[in-house]
């Protein structure tokens, strides 16, 4: 009696299973439900995702240079990260600091392709800016 009690369970147990896999897809109407692959934003890379870090920077390399009211910091091209003044990197600070915290990912990008190191005292700031998004 007990072997039957068991046999019926792991059959019960096996449809379930079967008819979640082959299931899950499908609509009340018995049409297949298509598989939406979600398409993220550049802005929301996470180190988790290393593939879209790789993605976002060859897509970034063939688009172009997108200001954030932040010309005069082309003058600060092929400088050292810590080669700056204090007056230097509170002029980095002040344009990073007058933009949305979801811009901050798209700014640093922008420096990047612009040739322009951001300050060594300013990186921590903008990872954490970046990280909350």
């Amino acid at each position: 009696m007990i072997n039957y009690t068991l046999i019926s369970l792991i059959a019960l147990l096996a449809l379930g299973i079967l008819a979640f896999v082959f299931g899950k897809n499908r609509r009340a109407d018995g049409t297949e439900e298509p598989i939406v692959v979600g398409e993220g934003d550049c802005a929301t890379c996470t180190p988790e995702t290393p593939k879209c870090e790789q993605l976002c920077a060859m897509e970034a390399a063939v688009k172009p240079v997108e200001y954030f009211d932040d010309e005069e910091l082309d003058r600060f091209k092929n400088r050292a990260a810590n080669s700056y003044s204090d007056d230097e990197i509170e002029q980095f600070a002040y344009v990073l600091h007058t933009m949305q915290p979801d811009e901050v990912a798209a700014w640093s990008r922008s420096l990047t392709l612009r040739g322009i190191e951001l300050p060594n005292e300013l990186r921590d700031e903008v990872i954490l800016l970046m990280q909350k998004q």
